[in-house]
């Protein structure tokens, strides 16, 4: 049995009906680079709506949302990652940063 990359103690949810590939690809350009740089295993449908309700907060601002979506998972990060990688992952270190993957919003 292969082990998928995706060891997490976070709740799991299918779908009946689901299509995840034709959920990404209608995924904006931005959120779909973003979503190939997530550290945790986000199902289309899940960054999306996150993303809108970011999205609305922001005032429409996309690298706004982006920046909250990078919190959102930092918090997720450092809930779970005690429990899969035990206290000494760099997740659960306090940090003011938002990431590596914030850089390609601003470099270009």
């Amino acid at each position: 049995m292969t082990r998928r990359n995706a060891a997490s103690a976070l709740p799991r949810r299918r779908r009946a009906g689901a299509n995840p590939m034709r959920d990404y690809d209608r995924l904006p350009p931005g959120l779909r680079l973003w979503l190939a740089g997530a550290a945790l295993p986000w199902s289309a449908r899940a960054v999306h709506r996150a993303f809108r309700a970011a999205l609305a907060r922001s005032g429409g601002c996309p690298k706004a949302a982006l920046a909250t979506l990078d919190r959102i998972e930092a918090r997720l990060l450092a809930r779970d990652a005690p429990r899969i990688w035990g206290t000494g992952h760099p997740s659960t270190a306090p940090s003011g940063s938002t990431g590596e993957r914030a850089a390609w919003r601003t470099a270009g």
